[in-house]
């Protein structure tokens, strides 16, 4: 099946104004995918770059590539798959997003958020997410996994927060609450997880920035000035869009390089993409150990 088109531009000026994405379109999206499972997922799991070994342990997995579905958008980056997982894992049923969509692929906020929103409307109401980031703090060094307990929404504040548009009223209200962003209790099994399992889980705050340029050493200085201790260019879109259904979240970020705070090194997405075989058994035993208890 053809992909297409989701959203539609109008010129004005030198500007483009898009059309959001409306609920018969993500509900046509989320029956595609319920005519081809049998199963009712109860958790919802994006991996990010370079973990995408989590979903081939899914037992009895159907594969859903994203091209198979109309109008939905397609993972171009090197390390993301583009594809559904949908089976068991530790026993529960799980969606695992096999790649993720980012904004800097050219997608809309909306193209980037629809995986939740299908999420949604599939009737899951857990989700963990997972992103290889940038360590800002200087204590965290590459192949560590930090806890996300809160976020900076850099993209939002600039005008790209994904809720733009008319409100989806059947999904959640118009102003949503963030002040909790992460669930406290997931947390609390994440750290048992990690104790369990003999890592060390740092935690912090995850900044948000749109791509696909990698941070200046003056961008770093200014995130860590700000209380960022970890950055990455995805993540907190689907957050906000997860928030808004009331869904609760798990953040975890695998450590992939080092801020370059003085410009001395350079950092290239295979960096990331190596880092991810390092990263990824501590993210797998971390999840494991969540979904046993969830």
């Amino acid at each position: 099946m053809g992909v297409r088109p989701l959203v539609k531009f109008a010129q004005i000026g030198s500007l483009y104004m898009q059309t959001y994405i409306s609920l018969a379109q993500i509900d046509a999206i989320t029956q595609e995918i319920k005519n081809r499972i049998k199963i009712q997922p109860v958790v919802g799991i994006i991996l990010g770059s370079g973990l995408n070994g989590l979903a081939d342990s899914v037992h009895q997995a159907v594969h859903i590539p994203y091209s198979d579905l109309t109008d939905f958008p397609v993972s171009t980056v090197h390390g993301h798959i583009g594809r559904f997982v949908i089976g068991e894992l530790e026993g529960r049923p799980a969606l695992v997003m096999q790649g993720r969509i980012h904004y800097y692929e050219g997608y809309t906020m909306g193209q980037t958020t629809l995986p939740v929103r299908v999420m949604q409307r599939l009737g899951i109401q857990s989700m963990i997410v997972t992103n290889a980031a940038g360590g800002v703090h200087p204590d965290f060094a590459p192949g560590d996994v930090m806890l996300i307990t809160d976020q900076l929404n850099l993209m939002g504040m600039s005008g790209l927060n994904p809720l733009m548009g008319p409100n989806l009223d059947e999904i959640g209200p118009r102003f949503p609450d963030m002040s909790q962003p992460y669930d406290r209790t997931y947390g609390d099994l994440a750290r048992k997880a990690a104790a369990e399992n003999g890592i060390t889980l740092r935690e912090g705050v995850y900044a948000g920035l749109s791509g696909p340029s990698f941070e200046s050493p003056a961008d770093l200085r200014f995130l860590r000035l700000i209380g960022a201790d970890a950055v990455g260019m995805s993540t907190v879109p689907e957050v906000i869009v997860a928030r808004h259904g009331n869904m609760r979240v798990l953040g975890l970020s695998g450590i992939s390089n080092k801020a370059n705070l003085d410009g001395s090194t350079i950092t290239t997405h295979e960096e990331v993409i190596e880092a991810g075989k390092v990263i990824t058994p501590k993210v797998e035993a971390i999840v494991r150990g969540i979904l046993k208890d969830m």
